[in-house]
């Protein structure tokens, strides 16, 4: 940490959060990039409210459903992501029993090698996606992330995309495969392209969606399965754009801030 934050602070969540991507940054796991697009996501979470809306826990549900029901489901994970969960991104594949792998915008060896650090420091034993691992391509992609591991994501059914951009997530989908996504923005192109959007901050959804996981493998497999039965993706984003309309609305009339 570069700043000491005081526990009073109104935002100082959201500052140690900050502090945590810039030190990310330096440490060359967090790509510049990835800094802009912290700030986007933060400012929609101005918007609809800082906390996780109804429509989220629907989709957090779906998420926990589809992975569940795979049968190779996988957890893709960027800087952002290794450094804002790590352990949780480690919990997620222990209770899904899902393999991570890292695929990245900005690939080098030594962002590679800092995430692994990072992901191994966490308690991550198997990692796909590294070096000459990702040796698969994604088909009509043209950039680094169109590298993935053949034992990855190339052969998932499901694939937790969190923070991503909406070329792969498209890719994907064409590919025939089911694109869990989080991501603030609604109206985005990975948000309107996902089979199952979170509009939520990664660090709320992946706690709820861990405690989702645990508490639906007391379920049957035709009970799990209801819940992607009724998922509506597009109602989703809906509800989610609405919620932040109606919110606006409100703070408009009020004179709230």
């Amino acid at each position: 940490m570069n700043i000491e934050i005081p526990a009073s602070h109104p935002r100082a969540a959201s500052l140690h959060v900050r502090e945590s991507l810039i030190d990310g940054c330096k440490a060359h796991v967090v790509a510049y990039a990835g800094l802009i697009a912290h700030g986007r996501g933060e400012a929609f979470d101005y918007l609809i409210g800082e906390k996780t809306i109804p429509s989220a826990a629907e989709a957090i549900k779906a998420a926990a459903a589809a992975l569940l029901t795979a049968e190779h489901p996988v957890i893709s994970v960027n800087g952002n992501t290794a450094i804002l969960t790590p352990k949780e991104i480690i919990e997620l594949s222990e209770v899904s029993g899902a393999l991570i792998e890292v695929n990245l915008f900005y690939r080098s060896k030594e962002r590679e090698k800092a995430i692994q650090k990072v992901l191994k420091k966490a308690g991550a034993t198997r990692i796909l996606g590294i070096g000459a691992a990702a040796s698969a391509r994604i088909p009509e992609l043209l950039s680094e992330r169109r590298r993935v591991d053949p034992e990855g994501i190339l052969i998932a059914d499901v694939v937790l995309v969190p923070l991503e951009d909406g070329d792969r997530t498209e890719a994907l989908v064409k590919m025939g495969k089911r694109v869990i996504t989080i991501d603030l923005n609604p109206l985005s192109r990975t948000a309107q392209y996902s089979s199952i959007s979170i509009i939520d901050n990664v660090v709320r959804a992946m706690h709820q969606l861990i405690r989702e996981v645990k508490n639906m493998k007391k379920s049957t497999q035709q009970e799990i399965g209801k819940h992607l039965l009724a998922y509506d993706n597009k109602k989703i984003l809906s509800q989610a754009i609405a919620h932040i309309a109606e919110r606006m609305n409100f703070l408009a009339a009020e004179g709230c801030t």
